[in-house]
C-alpha cells in the first residue's frame, strides 16, 4: 500500500526534520510508522536505516519513538498547534562501535556529524575544552572547506556558534582568542573532503565518554539512585552525580534476556548461575523506550559479530569503490593543483624578475638621460666660455690698440720734446722772445706728461682687468696672459683654450655614445632573458593534464599504498594530537575561572589526573565476574 496519500481519503499532513532539511508529507490515514519511515529514508538517499528513527512529542509531553509496525495516527502524536501537522524528528537512535568500520554511506556519516555536533554544542555529551576547539576546528573545516590564506578573514568564525557555552563560561577569554586557537587547529589540517574531514570529527568525538549513552533514572533494590546507560556494547550504571564513570557495566553478549513489570525491569543474563540483574524505573513513561534501545543495540551488537549480509557487502563495495575512485581524483587533483601552484610560482618569479629588469632599465634610461642633460650642460658652459673667450679677445686687442696709439703719442712727444731742446740750446738768443711761447709749450708738456700719466694707470687698469677676467675662464689662460708681453701672444693662449676644449668635448660625446650603445646592449639582454624565462616554465596557460588509465592491479597496488599510508598518518596523527591537546589545555589553563566549572569538568580534571579514559574503565569494569559485578550493583 502506497502511503501517499489519495484523493479519495483525507491525507495525513507530515513534516519530518532532520538537521539540516525539513521533510513534508501527506500520508493515507492508514500508513504504519515503518511506511512513513521508508518514505523518509527514500528521499534522503539513506540505505542505512537501522541506525535512525522519528522522535516526537506524545499528547502527555513525553518524548518517544515511533513505533513501525503501528499506524502514525494511533501513536498519540502531538498535532502541531498552528498548521494542523504531524512534526516528527529523524534522529540516529542507535550509535555504532567503531564508525569508522561500520559507517558506510556519506549520508550517513552527515547525518551522525549533525546530531553529534549539536549535541556536544547543547552540553548534552560533555566535552573537554581542548577537545572542543579541535572539533571546532574540523567543523569549521567542513563548513568553508580547507584552509585558504587567501579566502580567510579575521572575525570569519566570530559569528557561528563553534563551541559549548560551558567551555565559552568557565574560561576568560575573549572571542579573539578562542577564534585565534580554532584557526591554528584549521591551518595545520590536511586538505581534505567534507566526508573525511567529519569522519575525523567522529571518530574523535566517539571517545567523549558521554557518546551514543542514552541515560535513564533507576534505582537498585536499595532504593539508590543511578543512571542507568544504554550504549551500542552493553548497559552501564553510573552514580547519580557522575554521568561519566560508570560503576560497573554488562555487554550485550552477557545478556540474555530484558523484560519489565510496572517499573520492575529483569535482565537475565546467560551465565545460569548468576541471579537476574534486577533494577526499577523512576517513571513507567520510560519503560518502553529502555526495552526498546536495549533490544534495537542487543540486535546490532550480535549482528555486527555475524558475517555481512549480501546487502551490507554490496554497500561496502560500492562505497570502497567510490572511495578510491574519489582518492584517486584527488590524487589527480591534488597533483594538478601542485604542477598549478608551480606553475604560479614560476608565473610569480617571472613577473618579479621582469619587474627587476623593468627596474634596471628605467634607472639606465634615468642615467642616460641625466648624462645627456649633463652632455647639454657641458655643451652650454663650453659655449658660454667660448663667448667669453672671444670678448676677452675683443678686449685684448682692443687695449692693444690703445697702448700703440699711446706708445706712438709718447714717442712723437718725446721726439717733439728733443727738438724743442735743441732748438732752445742752438736760440738762447730767442729766449726773449719765445718765453711766451716757451711757458706755452711747457704747460703742454705738463699737460701730456699728466696724460701719460693717466694713460699708464689706464693701462696697468686694462692690464688688472684682463688678468681678472682670464683667471675667471681658465686657470692655464690666466697664467699666460700674466706672462705674455705682448698682445700675440694673449692671442695664441686664447687658440689653445679653444683646442684644449674640443678633445674635451668630444670624449664626452664618446662617453655618452658607450652609455647609450650600454642601454641598448641591457635592453637586449633583458629581452631575451624574458624569452628564456618564459619557455623555461613549460606551462601554459591552458594546461590540461591527460587522464590516466589504470589496470587492475595497479588500482590494488594504489590502494594497498593508501590504506598504508593511512594507517601511519593516524598512527602519527593520533600522538600529534595527543600532544597538541596537551599544549593547548596548558595554554588556556591560566585563564579558567575556577568558580565556573560544572560538577562533569571536576569530575573530567579528576579522570585526567588518574590518567584514567572511556576504554580504559570499562576494560577494568569487564575484568570482574558477572555475579561479582551484580552483586556489586546491588549493594549501591
Amino acid at each position: 500500500m502506497s502511503p501517499f496519500g489519495s484523493k479519495k481519503n483525507r491525507s495525513l499532513p507530515v513534516r519530518v526534520s532532520t538537521f539540516d532539511s525539513e521533510l513534508e508529507f501527506k500520508l493515507e490515514p492508514r500508513a504504519s510508522g515503518q511506511d512513513l519511515f521508508d518514505l523518509v529514508c527514500r528521499t534522503i538517499g539513506l540505505r542505512e536505516s537501522w541506525y535512525f528513527g522519528l522522535q516526537y512529542v506524545d499528547t502527555r509531553n513525553n518524548v518517544s519513538w515511533l513505533k513501525m509496525d503501528k499506524k502514525v495516527k494511533d501513536q498519540r502524536v502531538e498535532l502541531h498547534a498552528n498548521n494542523n501537522i504531524y512534526v516528527f524528528s529523524f534522529y540516529a537512535k542507535f550509535f555504532p562501535e567503531n564508525v569508522s568500520e561500520e559507517l558506510i554511506q556519506e549520508i550517513t556519516q552527515h547525518l551522525f556529524f549533525l546530531q553529534v555536533k549539536q549535541s556536544i554544542l547543547s552540553m548534552d555529551i560533555y566535552c573537554r575544552p581542548e577537545a572542543s576547539v579541535l572539533l571546532a576546528s574540523y567543523a569549521v573545516h567542513v563548513q568553508y572547506g580547507p584552509y585558504d590564506y587567501e579566502t580567510y578573514k579575521d572575525g570569519m568564525l566570530a559569528g557561528g556558534e563553534l563551541l559549548p557555552k560551558g567551555v565559552t563560561d568557565q574560561y576568560q577569554m575573549t572571542p579573539e582568542m578562542w577564534e585565534e586557537r580554532i584557526k591554528t587547529w584549521y591551518m595545520d589540517h590536511e586538505p581534505m573532503t567534507r566526508d573525511e574531514v567529519e569522519m575525523e570529527y567522529l571518530k574523535i568525538a566517539q571517545d567523549l565518554d558521554m557518546y551514543g549513552v542514552n541515560y535513564f533514572p533507576i534505582t537498585n533494590k536499595n532504593k539508590t539512585k543511578l543512571w542507568l546507560g544504554v550504549t551500542a556494547v552493553g548497559l552501564n550504571i553510573y552514580d547519580e552525580r557522575d554521568k561519566l564513570t560508570p560503576k560497573t557495566t554488562f555487554q550485550w553478549n552477557e545478556i540474555r534476556h530484558v523484560s519489565f513489570d510496572d517499573k520492575k525491569f529483569t535482565i537475565r543474563l546467560v551465565d545460569a548461575k548468576v541471579s537476574n540483574f534486577i533494577f526499577y524505573s523512576v517513571d513507567l513513561h520510560i519503560n518502553k523506550m529502555i526495552l526498546d534501545l536495549c533490544k534495537g543495540n542487543h540486535d546490532l551488537y550480535m549482528r555486527r559479530r555475524k558475517p555481512d549480509t549480501m546487502e551490507i557487502q554490496q554497500m561496502k563495495a560500492q562505497a570502497k569503490e567510490e572511495k578510491q575512485r574519489r582518492q584517486i581524483e584527488r590524487k589527480k587533483f591534488i597533483r594538478e593543483k601542485k604542477l598549478r601552484e608551480k606553475a604560479e610560482q614560476d608565473r610569480y618569479e617571472l613577473e618579479k624578475s621582469f619587474e627587476h629588469l623593468q627596474n634596471e632599465m628605467r634607472m639606465a634610461s634615468d642615467a642616460l638621460r641625466r648624462s645627456e642633460e649633463t652632455k647639454e650642460l657641458y655643451f652650454e658652459k663650453s659655449r658660454v666660455n667660448e663667448e667669453q673667450m672671444q670678448l676677452t679677445e675683443c678686449k685684448a686687442n682692443h687695449f692693444k690698440t690703445e697702448m700703440d696709439r699711446l706708445r706712438e703719442r709718447q714717442m712723437k712727444i718725446e721726439r717733439e720734446k728733443h727738438d724743442l731742446e735743441k732748438k732752445i740750446r742752438d736760440a738762447d738768443f730767442f729766449v726773449h722772445q719765445l718765453t711766451v711761447e716757451n711757458d706755452k709749450r711747457e704747460a703742454e708738456t705738463e699737460k701730456l706728461k699728466k696724460e701719460l700719466i693717466c694713460a699708464k694707470m689706464a693701462e696697468r687698469e686694462a692690464t688688472a682687468r684682463l688678468l681678472h677676467f682670464l683667471n675667471s675662464g681658465r686657470k692655464s689662460s690666466t697664467d699666460s696672459l700674466l706672462t705674455a708681453s705682448t698682445v700675440s701672444n694673449a692671442v695664441n693662449t686664447s687658440s689653445s683654450l679653444a683646442a684644449i676644449s674640443t678633445p674635451s668635448l668630444t670624449t664626452s660625446s664618446s662617453t655618452n655614445d658607450m652609455e647609450t650603445a650600454g642601454g641598448a646592449e641591457l635592453t637586449t639582454s633583458a629581452s631575451h632573458y624574458l624569452v628564456q624565462g618564459d619557455n623555461s616554465s613549460g606551462i601554459s596557460d591552458d594546461f590540461e593534464p591527460k587522464e590516466f588509465i589504470l589496470t587492475d592491479n595497479e588500482m590494488e597496488q594504489i590502494t594497498n599504498e593508501m590504506e598504508r599510508n593511512h594507517l601511519e598518518y593516524l598512527r602519527k596523527s593520533k600522538k600529534q594530537v595527543q600532544n597538541q591537546l596537551q599544549t593547548l589545555r596548558s595554554e588556556i589553563a591560566p585563564h579558567k575561572i575556577e568558580e565556573n566549572q560544572s560538577n562533569l569538568d571536576i569530575l573530567s580534571e579528576a579522570q585526567i589526573k588518574a590518567g584514567e579514559n572511556k576504554y580504559s574503565t570499562l576494560k577494568k569494569l569487564k575484568s570482574g565476574s558477572t555475579k561479582a559485578r551484580v552483586a556489586f550493583f546491588e549493594e549501591l
